[in-house]
Protein backbone atom coordinates (compact mmCIF):
# COMPACT_ATOMS: atom_id res chain seq x y z
CA UNK A 1 0.00 0.00 0.00
CA UNK A 2 1.54 3.59 -1.04
CA UNK A 3 3.06 5.71 1.74
CA UNK A 4 0.11 8.18 0.61
CA UNK A 5 -2.77 6.35 1.02
CA UNK A 6 -4.96 7.75 3.70
CA UNK A 7 -7.01 6.55 6.69
CA UNK A 8 -10.06 6.84 4.70
CA UNK A 9 -8.65 4.47 1.61
CA UNK A 10 -7.41 1.72 4.53
CA UNK A 11 -11.71 2.44 5.27
CA UNK A 12 -12.78 1.70 2.40
CA UNK A 13 -10.30 -0.82 1.32
CA UNK A 14 -11.02 -2.67 4.44
CA UNK A 15 -14.93 -2.84 4.87
CA UNK A 16 -17.17 -5.42 3.96
CA UNK A 17 -19.30 -4.64 0.74
CA UNK A 18 -23.01 -3.70 1.38
CA UNK A 19 -25.10 -6.98 0.87
CA UNK A 20 -28.15 -6.53 -1.77
CA UNK A 21 -31.69 -7.24 -0.54
CA UNK A 22 -34.23 -7.96 -3.06
CA UNK A 23 -37.55 -8.50 -2.09
CA UNK A 24 -39.96 -10.56 -4.36
CA UNK A 25 -43.59 -9.25 -3.66
CA UNK A 26 -45.26 -5.99 -2.37
CA UNK A 27 -47.51 -7.10 0.10
CA UNK A 28 -48.18 -6.38 3.66
CA UNK A 29 -45.41 -8.61 4.44
CA UNK A 30 -43.08 -7.03 2.39
CA UNK A 31 -44.19 -3.78 3.56
CA UNK A 32 -42.90 -4.50 7.25
CA UNK A 33 -40.01 -6.08 6.25
CA UNK A 34 -38.84 -2.80 4.74
CA UNK A 35 -39.57 -1.20 7.72
CA UNK A 36 -37.54 -3.14 9.86
CA UNK A 37 -34.90 -2.68 7.15
CA UNK A 38 -34.73 1.06 7.16
CA UNK A 39 -35.08 0.59 11.24
CA UNK A 40 -31.54 -0.92 10.66
CA UNK A 41 -29.50 0.87 8.27
CA UNK A 42 -29.78 -0.92 5.28
CA UNK A 43 -32.90 0.97 3.08
CA UNK A 44 -30.21 2.26 0.72
CA UNK A 45 -29.11 -1.58 0.07
CA UNK A 46 -32.83 -3.07 -0.22
CA UNK A 47 -34.89 -3.38 -3.33
CA UNK A 48 -38.73 -4.21 -3.42
CA UNK A 49 -40.26 -5.49 -6.70
CA UNK A 50 -44.00 -5.64 -6.73
CA UNK A 51 -46.08 -6.91 -9.36
CA UNK A 52 -49.21 -4.53 -8.79
CA UNK A 53 -48.83 -1.25 -9.99
CA UNK A 54 -50.01 0.25 -6.38
CA UNK A 55 -47.85 1.03 -3.26
CA UNK A 56 -47.98 -2.11 -1.05
CA UNK A 57 -51.30 -1.44 0.82
CA UNK A 58 -53.21 -3.11 3.48
CA UNK A 59 -55.01 -5.69 1.57
CA UNK A 60 -57.27 -6.54 4.60
CA UNK A 61 -59.21 -3.40 4.50
CA UNK A 62 -60.41 -4.27 0.97
CA UNK A 63 -63.72 -5.05 1.98
CA UNK A 64 -63.89 -1.51 4.08
CA UNK A 65 -63.57 -0.05 0.73
CA UNK A 66 -65.99 -1.98 -0.60
CA UNK A 67 -68.62 -1.24 2.26
CA UNK A 68 -67.74 2.66 1.57
CA UNK A 69 -65.78 3.36 5.26
CA UNK A 70 -62.67 3.94 3.64
CA UNK A 71 -60.92 5.35 0.34
CA UNK A 72 -58.48 3.49 -1.63
CA UNK A 73 -56.05 5.67 -1.04
CA UNK A 74 -56.28 5.23 2.40
CA UNK A 75 -54.91 1.55 2.67
CA UNK A 76 -51.76 2.55 1.64
CA UNK A 77 -48.73 1.17 4.23
CA UNK A 78 -46.28 4.13 3.16
CA UNK A 79 -46.53 6.67 0.65
CA UNK A 80 -44.24 6.24 -2.12
CA UNK A 81 -41.99 8.71 -0.94
CA UNK A 82 -41.02 7.41 2.23
CA UNK A 83 -39.36 4.84 0.47
CA UNK A 84 -37.18 7.11 -1.58
CA UNK A 85 -36.74 9.36 1.26
CA UNK A 86 -34.78 6.02 3.10
CA UNK A 87 -33.24 5.10 -0.44
CA UNK A 88 -35.49 1.99 -0.43
CA UNK A 89 -35.64 0.89 -4.51
CA UNK A 90 -39.25 0.81 -4.98
CA UNK A 91 -40.59 -1.08 -8.24
CA UNK A 92 -43.88 -0.71 -9.20
CA UNK A 93 -45.65 -3.03 -11.45
CA UNK A 94 -42.55 -5.30 -11.79
CA UNK A 95 -42.92 -9.31 -12.23
CA UNK A 96 -40.78 -11.56 -11.76
CA UNK A 97 -40.35 -14.82 -13.89
CA UNK A 98 -37.12 -16.24 -12.39
CA UNK A 99 -34.72 -16.70 -9.67
CA UNK A 100 -31.35 -17.62 -11.44
CA UNK A 101 -29.85 -19.01 -8.27
CA UNK A 102 -26.04 -19.68 -10.17
CA UNK A 103 -25.61 -16.02 -10.60
CA UNK A 104 -27.61 -14.78 -7.92
CA UNK A 105 -30.02 -12.50 -9.81
CA UNK A 106 -33.16 -12.12 -10.04
CA UNK A 107 -35.40 -12.01 -14.00
CA UNK A 108 -38.27 -9.93 -14.70
CA UNK A 109 -40.77 -9.98 -17.29
CA UNK A 110 -38.83 -7.36 -19.80
CA UNK A 111 -35.99 -9.58 -19.43
CA UNK A 112 -33.93 -6.96 -17.30
CA UNK A 113 -31.81 -8.75 -14.35
CA UNK A 114 -31.38 -7.61 -10.40
CA UNK A 115 -28.53 -8.89 -8.82
CA UNK A 116 -28.50 -9.83 -5.23
CA UNK A 117 -26.89 -11.20 -2.30
CA UNK A 118 -29.87 -11.98 0.00
CA UNK A 119 -33.47 -12.62 -2.16
CA UNK A 120 -36.84 -12.69 -0.52
CA UNK A 121 -40.09 -14.50 -1.49
CA UNK A 122 -42.87 -12.29 -0.09
CA UNK A 123 -45.47 -13.60 -3.25
CA UNK A 124 -47.93 -14.14 -0.69
CA UNK A 125 -51.40 -15.95 -1.71
CA UNK A 126 -53.43 -17.01 -4.82
CA UNK A 127 -57.31 -17.46 -5.06
CA UNK A 128 -58.24 -20.77 -5.94
CA UNK A 129 -60.91 -21.08 -8.71
CA UNK A 130 -63.77 -23.38 -7.64
CA UNK A 131 -64.60 -25.86 -10.48
CA UNK A 132 -67.92 -24.09 -11.16
CA UNK A 133 -68.99 -24.63 -14.95
CA UNK A 134 -69.29 -21.68 -16.89
CA UNK A 135 -67.41 -19.10 -14.66
CA UNK A 136 -64.73 -19.03 -18.08
CA UNK A 137 -66.12 -18.34 -21.43
CA UNK A 138 -64.82 -20.55 -24.49
CA UNK A 139 -62.81 -17.50 -25.49
CA UNK A 140 -61.01 -17.79 -21.63
CA UNK A 141 -62.63 -14.74 -20.15
CA UNK A 142 -64.39 -14.72 -17.07
CA UNK A 143 -68.57 -13.97 -17.28
CA UNK A 144 -69.01 -10.49 -16.27
CA UNK A 145 -71.13 -11.66 -13.29
CA UNK A 146 -68.05 -13.30 -11.42
CA UNK A 147 -65.97 -11.18 -9.76
CA UNK A 148 -62.76 -12.26 -7.34
CA UNK A 149 -61.47 -10.62 -4.50
CA UNK A 150 -58.21 -10.34 -3.18
CA UNK A 151 -56.77 -7.07 -4.72
CA UNK A 152 -57.08 -3.54 -5.20
CA UNK A 153 -58.02 -3.48 -8.67
CA UNK A 154 -60.47 -6.83 -7.80
CA UNK A 155 -62.18 -4.46 -5.44
CA UNK A 156 -62.12 -1.48 -7.72
CA UNK A 157 -63.73 -3.49 -10.65
CA UNK A 158 -66.35 -5.17 -8.36
CA UNK A 159 -67.07 -0.90 -7.41
CA UNK A 160 -67.51 -0.41 -11.27
CA UNK A 161 -69.46 -2.96 -11.21
CA UNK A 162 -71.71 -1.66 -8.48
CA UNK A 163 -72.13 1.86 -9.95
CA UNK A 164 -71.95 0.75 -13.66
CA UNK A 165 -74.00 -2.21 -14.30
CA UNK A 166 -75.12 -2.93 -17.81
CA UNK A 167 -79.26 -3.34 -15.98
CA UNK A 168 -78.67 -1.02 -13.14
CA UNK A 169 -77.35 -1.70 -9.73
CA UNK A 170 -77.01 -5.39 -9.12
CA UNK A 171 -80.07 -6.28 -6.81
CA UNK A 172 -78.26 -9.81 -5.35
CA UNK A 173 -75.29 -10.58 -5.19
CA UNK A 174 -73.97 -14.98 -4.51
CA UNK A 175 -71.07 -15.25 -1.94
CA UNK A 176 -68.91 -18.27 -2.75
CA UNK A 177 -67.08 -19.09 0.09
CA UNK A 178 -67.98 -18.63 3.90
CA UNK A 179 -64.71 -18.03 5.42
CA UNK A 180 -63.81 -14.79 7.27
CA UNK A 181 -63.55 -13.08 3.77
CA UNK A 182 -66.79 -14.32 2.34
CA UNK A 183 -68.19 -12.76 5.56
CA UNK A 184 -67.01 -9.68 5.50
CA UNK A 185 -67.60 -9.29 1.05
CA UNK A 186 -71.39 -10.31 2.16
CA UNK A 187 -71.94 -7.79 4.50
CA UNK A 188 -69.74 -5.13 2.19
CA UNK A 189 -72.48 -5.70 -0.28
CA UNK A 190 -75.28 -5.81 2.37
CA UNK A 191 -74.89 -2.27 3.58
CA UNK A 192 -74.72 -0.82 -0.13
CA UNK A 193 -78.09 -2.23 -0.05
CA UNK A 194 -77.50 -5.50 -1.95
CA UNK A 195 -79.30 -8.59 -1.71
CA UNK A 196 -76.89 -11.24 -0.35
CA UNK A 197 -76.40 -15.36 -0.59
CA UNK A 198 -73.73 -16.98 0.51
CA UNK A 199 -72.90 -20.94 -0.73
CA UNK A 200 -70.56 -22.91 1.98
CA UNK A 201 -69.59 -26.42 1.37
CA UNK A 202 -69.17 -27.26 4.67
CA UNK A 203 -71.49 -27.96 6.93
CA UNK A 204 -71.17 -24.34 8.99
CA UNK A 205 -69.72 -20.66 9.07
CA UNK A 206 -65.81 -20.49 9.32
CA UNK A 207 -65.47 -24.03 9.88
CA UNK A 208 -61.69 -23.55 9.86
CA UNK A 209 -62.00 -21.45 12.84
CA UNK A 210 -65.06 -22.16 14.90
CA UNK A 211 -67.08 -24.98 15.83
CA UNK A 212 -70.76 -26.06 14.44
CA UNK A 213 -72.19 -24.59 17.43
CA UNK A 214 -70.50 -21.08 16.63
CA UNK A 215 -71.21 -21.62 13.09
CA UNK A 216 -75.07 -21.95 13.96
CA UNK A 217 -74.98 -18.58 16.11
CA UNK A 218 -73.04 -16.96 12.81
CA UNK A 219 -75.68 -18.28 10.29
CA UNK A 220 -78.83 -17.14 12.55
CA UNK A 221 -77.07 -13.94 13.05
CA UNK A 222 -76.56 -13.58 9.24
CA UNK A 223 -79.66 -14.53 8.52
CA UNK A 224 -81.08 -11.43 10.97
CA UNK A 225 -78.79 -9.42 8.75
CA UNK A 226 -80.68 -10.33 6.06
CA UNK A 227 -78.17 -12.46 4.49
CA UNK A 228 -79.06 -16.43 3.64
CA UNK A 229 -76.54 -19.05 3.86
CA UNK A 230 -76.81 -22.36 2.12
CA UNK A 231 -74.61 -24.91 3.73
CA UNK A 232 -73.14 -27.82 2.50
CA UNK A 233 -73.81 -27.15 -1.02
CA UNK A 234 -71.23 -26.75 -3.65
CA UNK A 235 -71.96 -24.30 -6.78
CA UNK A 236 -71.34 -26.43 -9.98
CA UNK A 237 -72.86 -24.09 -12.67
CA UNK A 238 -73.24 -20.36 -13.66
CA UNK A 239 -76.20 -20.43 -16.37
CA UNK A 240 -78.46 -17.85 -17.71
CA UNK A 241 -80.62 -18.26 -14.71
CA UNK A 242 -78.76 -18.21 -12.49
CA UNK A 243 -75.74 -20.04 -10.08
CA UNK A 244 -76.56 -23.79 -9.80
CA UNK A 245 -76.24 -25.64 -6.95
CA UNK A 246 -75.56 -29.26 -6.16
CA UNK A 247 -78.78 -29.85 -4.43
CA UNK A 248 -80.67 -29.18 -7.18
CA UNK A 249 -81.52 -25.25 -6.51
CA UNK A 250 -80.80 -22.32 -8.63
CA UNK A 251 -79.74 -18.86 -7.15
CA UNK A 252 -80.72 -16.14 -9.71
CA UNK A 253 -78.54 -13.56 -9.37
CA UNK A 254 -77.05 -10.72 -10.86
CA UNK A 255 -73.50 -11.00 -9.23
CA UNK A 256 -71.14 -14.01 -8.30
CA UNK A 257 -67.98 -13.62 -5.69
CA UNK A 258 -65.95 -15.93 -5.60
CA UNK A 259 -64.15 -15.71 -1.87
CA UNK A 260 -63.25 -19.32 -1.33
CA UNK A 261 -59.79 -20.12 -0.41
CA UNK A 262 -56.34 -19.95 -1.59
CA UNK A 263 -53.14 -21.34 -1.73
CA UNK A 264 -49.28 -20.53 -1.29
CA UNK A 265 -47.94 -18.17 -4.10
CA UNK A 266 -44.92 -20.64 -4.84
CA UNK A 267 -44.37 -21.30 -8.76
CA UNK A 268 -40.94 -18.84 -8.79
CA UNK A 269 -39.56 -20.91 -5.95
CA UNK A 270 -40.68 -24.42 -7.45
CA UNK A 271 -38.81 -22.86 -10.98
CA UNK A 272 -36.01 -22.09 -9.22
CA UNK A 273 -35.94 -26.25 -7.71
CA UNK A 274 -36.42 -25.10 -3.87
CA UNK A 275 -38.34 -27.00 -1.61
CA UNK A 276 -42.18 -26.73 -1.35
CA UNK A 277 -44.83 -28.97 0.40
CA UNK A 278 -47.84 -26.17 0.55
CA UNK A 279 -45.67 -23.25 0.90
CA UNK A 280 -41.49 -22.69 0.69
CA UNK A 281 -39.98 -24.70 3.14
CA UNK A 282 -37.75 -22.21 5.67
CA UNK A 283 -35.57 -22.88 8.95
CA UNK A 284 -36.05 -20.60 11.96
CA UNK A 285 -34.12 -18.01 10.78
CA UNK A 286 -36.93 -17.81 7.62
CA UNK A 287 -33.92 -18.99 4.58
CA UNK A 288 -34.92 -21.96 2.60
CA UNK A 289 -33.69 -25.38 3.51
CA UNK A 290 -32.02 -25.25 -0.10
CA UNK A 291 -30.24 -22.16 -0.09
CA UNK A 292 -28.88 -20.02 2.69
CA UNK A 293 -29.39 -16.85 0.20
CA UNK A 294 -32.92 -17.69 -0.15
CA UNK A 295 -35.55 -16.35 2.52
CA UNK A 296 -39.89 -16.57 2.54
CA UNK A 297 -42.61 -14.51 4.91
CA UNK A 298 -45.89 -14.64 5.02
CA UNK A 299 -48.46 -16.46 2.78
CA UNK A 300 -45.99 -18.32 0.46
CA UNK A 301 -43.55 -19.64 3.64
CA UNK A 302 -43.95 -22.66 5.30
CA UNK A 303 -42.51 -23.16 8.91
CA UNK A 304 -42.37 -26.49 11.27
CA UNK A 305 -44.82 -27.76 8.34
CA UNK A 306 -47.70 -24.77 9.16
CA UNK A 307 -48.37 -22.26 6.84
CA UNK A 308 -50.75 -19.27 7.56
CA UNK A 309 -52.51 -16.32 6.65
CA UNK A 310 -52.87 -14.26 9.24
CA UNK A 311 -50.74 -10.53 9.15
CA UNK A 312 -49.30 -11.54 13.08
CA UNK A 313 -47.56 -13.60 12.14
CA UNK A 314 -46.36 -12.54 8.97
CA UNK A 315 -45.16 -9.51 10.54
CA UNK A 316 -43.50 -11.65 13.30
CA UNK A 317 -41.62 -13.31 10.62
CA UNK A 318 -41.03 -9.90 9.01
CA UNK A 319 -39.20 -8.38 12.31
CA UNK A 320 -37.24 -11.82 12.60
CA UNK A 321 -36.23 -11.42 9.08
CA UNK A 322 -34.84 -7.86 9.30
CA UNK A 323 -32.88 -9.13 12.10
CA UNK A 324 -31.22 -12.13 10.67
CA UNK A 325 -30.25 -9.62 7.42
CA UNK A 326 -28.97 -7.05 9.56
CA UNK A 327 -26.27 -10.38 10.54
CA UNK A 328 -28.12 -10.06 14.19
CA UNK A 329 -28.93 -13.44 16.06
CA UNK A 330 -32.66 -13.98 15.89
CA UNK A 331 -34.97 -16.93 14.96
CA UNK A 332 -39.14 -17.30 14.70
CA UNK A 333 -40.68 -19.72 16.76
CA UNK A 334 -43.99 -19.64 15.36
CA UNK A 335 -46.53 -17.34 16.57
CA UNK A 336 -49.89 -17.37 18.56
CA UNK A 337 -52.55 -15.98 15.68
CA UNK A 338 -55.39 -13.91 16.57
CA UNK A 339 -57.98 -13.69 13.48
CA UNK A 340 -60.23 -10.87 13.75
CA UNK A 341 -63.36 -10.19 11.85
CA UNK A 342 -65.14 -6.77 12.00
CA UNK A 343 -67.55 -5.83 9.72
CA UNK A 344 -70.56 -3.62 10.45
CA UNK A 345 -73.10 -5.62 13.25
CA UNK A 346 -70.69 -8.93 12.82
CA UNK A 347 -67.95 -9.17 15.48
CA UNK A 348 -65.72 -12.14 15.76
CA UNK A 349 -62.34 -13.42 17.14
CA UNK A 350 -60.26 -16.54 16.88
CA UNK A 351 -57.50 -17.41 18.89
CA UNK A 352 -55.08 -20.14 17.91
CA UNK A 353 -56.67 -23.33 16.31
CA UNK A 354 -60.08 -23.95 18.67
CA UNK A 355 -61.28 -26.67 16.50
CA UNK A 356 -57.74 -28.69 17.18
CA UNK A 357 -56.43 -27.64 20.24
CA UNK A 358 -56.93 -30.51 22.83
CA UNK A 359 -57.83 -29.16 26.86
CA UNK A 360 -60.82 -28.32 29.33
CA UNK A 361 -63.18 -26.23 27.17
CA UNK A 362 -64.84 -23.40 28.95
CA UNK A 363 -68.13 -22.09 26.84
CA UNK A 364 -71.25 -19.89 27.29
CA UNK A 365 -73.74 -19.10 23.99
CA UNK A 366 -76.67 -17.27 24.07
CA UNK A 367 -78.12 -18.16 20.46
CA UNK A 368 -80.71 -15.42 20.85
CA UNK A 369 -78.96 -12.75 21.33
CA UNK A 370 -76.26 -13.77 18.64
CA UNK A 371 -73.26 -14.49 21.27
CA UNK A 372 -71.25 -17.82 21.64
CA UNK A 373 -67.93 -17.80 23.31
CA UNK A 374 -65.04 -20.44 23.99
CA UNK A 375 -61.97 -20.76 25.74
CA UNK A 376 -60.00 -24.18 25.30
CA UNK A 377 -57.67 -24.35 28.47
CA UNK A 378 -54.91 -26.76 29.06
CA UNK A 379 -53.05 -26.69 32.04
CA UNK A 380 -54.30 -23.60 32.99
CA UNK A 381 -53.64 -21.26 30.24
CA UNK A 382 -56.00 -20.48 27.17
CA UNK A 383 -54.86 -22.24 24.38
CA UNK A 384 -57.67 -21.50 21.84
CA UNK A 385 -60.72 -19.48 21.62
CA UNK A 386 -63.50 -18.56 19.70
CA UNK A 387 -65.54 -15.24 20.12
CA UNK A 388 -68.85 -14.51 18.56
CA UNK A 389 -70.94 -11.68 18.81
CA UNK A 390 -69.31 -10.19 21.93
CA UNK A 391 -65.70 -8.65 22.37
CA UNK A 392 -66.01 -6.75 25.35
CA UNK A 393 -62.94 -8.60 27.08
CA UNK A 394 -60.89 -9.29 23.83
CA UNK A 395 -58.45 -7.16 24.88
CA UNK A 396 -57.76 -9.59 28.24
CA UNK A 397 -58.60 -12.77 26.79
CA UNK A 398 -55.81 -11.73 24.02
CA UNK A 399 -53.21 -10.70 26.48
CA UNK A 400 -53.79 -14.08 28.55
CA UNK A 401 -53.20 -16.26 25.44
CA UNK A 402 -50.34 -14.53 24.11
CA UNK A 403 -48.57 -14.40 27.16
CA UNK A 404 -49.86 -17.83 28.35
CA UNK A 405 -51.09 -16.51 31.68
CA UNK A 406 -51.84 -19.32 34.26
CA UNK A 407 -54.93 -19.04 35.22
CA UNK A 408 -57.18 -19.28 38.51
CA UNK A 409 -59.84 -22.14 38.80
CA UNK A 410 -62.76 -19.55 37.66
CA UNK A 411 -60.37 -16.69 36.05
CA UNK A 412 -61.36 -18.37 32.60
CA UNK A 413 -65.71 -18.32 33.22
CA UNK A 414 -65.33 -14.70 34.37
CA UNK A 415 -63.46 -13.69 31.46
CA UNK A 416 -66.19 -14.50 29.11
CA UNK A 417 -68.56 -12.91 31.21
CA UNK A 418 -69.70 -9.75 29.61
CA UNK A 419 -68.10 -6.74 31.18
CA UNK A 420 -69.64 -5.52 34.32
CA UNK A 421 -69.59 -1.83 33.13
CA UNK A 422 -72.70 -1.58 31.16
CA UNK A 423 -72.91 -1.91 27.82
CA UNK A 424 -68.87 -0.83 27.84
CA UNK A 425 -66.08 -2.19 25.92
CA UNK A 426 -63.84 -2.62 29.19
CA UNK A 427 -61.50 0.11 28.18
CA UNK A 428 -61.52 1.94 30.78
CA UNK A 429 -60.55 -1.59 32.63
CA UNK A 430 -57.90 -2.15 30.73
CA UNK A 431 -54.36 -2.38 32.53
CA UNK A 432 -51.20 -1.09 30.57
CA UNK A 433 -49.86 -3.88 29.90
CA UNK A 434 -52.75 -5.36 28.23
CA UNK A 435 -52.70 -6.17 24.40
CA UNK A 436 -54.81 -4.16 22.37
CA UNK A 437 -53.39 -4.93 18.46
CA UNK A 438 -52.58 -8.30 18.31
CA UNK A 439 -51.06 -7.71 14.96
CA UNK A 440 -48.19 -5.69 15.58
CA UNK A 441 -48.73 -6.41 19.58
CA UNK A 442 -49.04 -3.24 20.42
CA UNK A 443 -50.27 -2.95 24.44
CA UNK A 444 -52.88 0.06 25.68
CA UNK A 445 -50.26 1.77 27.91
CA UNK A 446 -48.32 2.64 24.22
CA UNK A 447 -51.55 3.68 22.98
CA UNK A 448 -52.41 5.85 26.40
CA UNK A 449 -48.94 7.29 25.57
CA UNK A 450 -49.69 8.60 22.09
CA UNK A 451 -51.44 11.62 21.45
CA UNK A 452 -53.48 11.08 18.71
CA UNK A 453 -54.45 8.19 15.97
CA UNK A 454 -51.72 9.35 13.83
CA UNK A 455 -49.12 9.50 16.47
CA UNK A 456 -50.77 5.78 17.20
CA UNK A 457 -50.25 4.90 13.56
CA UNK A 458 -46.79 6.22 12.92
CA UNK A 459 -45.23 5.02 16.19
CA UNK A 460 -46.62 1.53 17.12
CA UNK A 461 -48.49 0.22 13.38
CA UNK A 462 -51.72 -0.14 15.47
CA UNK A 463 -54.43 -0.35 13.48
CA UNK A 464 -52.83 -0.78 10.36
CA UNK A 465 -52.98 -4.58 10.20
CA UNK A 466 -56.38 -5.95 10.18
CA UNK A 467 -58.49 -2.95 11.22
CA UNK A 468 -60.32 -4.78 14.26
CA UNK A 469 -58.58 -2.78 17.40
CA UNK A 470 -59.34 1.09 15.26
CA UNK A 471 -62.36 1.15 18.07
CA UNK A 472 -60.81 0.11 21.38
CA UNK A 473 -57.57 2.55 19.98
CA UNK A 474 -59.85 5.28 19.85
CA UNK A 475 -61.80 4.62 22.70
CA UNK A 476 -58.59 4.62 24.38
CA UNK A 477 -57.08 7.67 23.15
CA UNK A 478 -60.72 9.62 23.65
CA UNK A 479 -59.88 8.74 27.54
CA UNK A 480 -56.55 10.19 27.83
CA UNK A 481 -56.57 13.32 30.49
CA UNK A 482 -57.31 16.68 28.36
CA UNK A 483 -58.20 14.27 25.24
CA UNK A 484 -60.36 16.26 22.67
CA UNK A 485 -61.10 12.99 20.87
CA UNK A 486 -64.10 10.74 20.41
CA UNK A 487 -64.54 7.24 20.19
CA UNK A 488 -65.72 6.08 17.24
CA UNK A 489 -68.25 3.77 16.33
CA UNK A 490 -66.66 2.68 13.47
CA UNK A 491 -66.01 -1.06 12.53
CA UNK A 492 -64.03 -2.40 9.81
CA UNK A 493 -62.19 -5.51 8.80
CA UNK A 494 -61.01 -8.88 9.12
CA UNK A 495 -57.57 -10.47 9.61
CA UNK A 496 -57.37 -12.54 6.66
CA UNK A 497 -54.76 -13.62 3.94
CA UNK A 498 -51.68 -10.61 4.26
CA UNK A 499 -48.99 -10.31 1.25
Amino acid sequence: MSSEATAGDVLSQSAPPQKRIVIIGGGMAAARLVEGLVARGLGSQTTVLAEEPHVPYNRILLSAVLEGTHRPGALALREKQWYADRGVDLRLGSLVVDIHRDTKTVELADRTRVPYDAVVLATGAIPTLPPIRGVVRMDGSMDPRVQAFRSLDDCARLLDTLHDHPHGKPRSAVIVGGGLLGLQVSRALAVRGIETEIVEGRDHLLSSQVDASAGKVLKRSMAKLGTQVYLGARATRLTDEGLRLDNGYTLETDLVVLTAGGRPRANLARRAELTVNRGIVVDDQLRSVDDPDVYAIGDCAEHNATTTGFVSPAWEQAGVLAEVLAGNEAAYEGHRVVARLRATDLDVCVLGEPQHESGEVVEIANPIKGTHRKLVVRDGRIVAGALVGDLSRVGLITQAFDRQTVLGEHEAGKLLLPEPSAAGSGVPTLPDDAEICACAGVSAGRIRACTSLEDVRDSTRATTGCGGCAPTVRQLLATRPNSTQQPSDTKLSLEGTTS
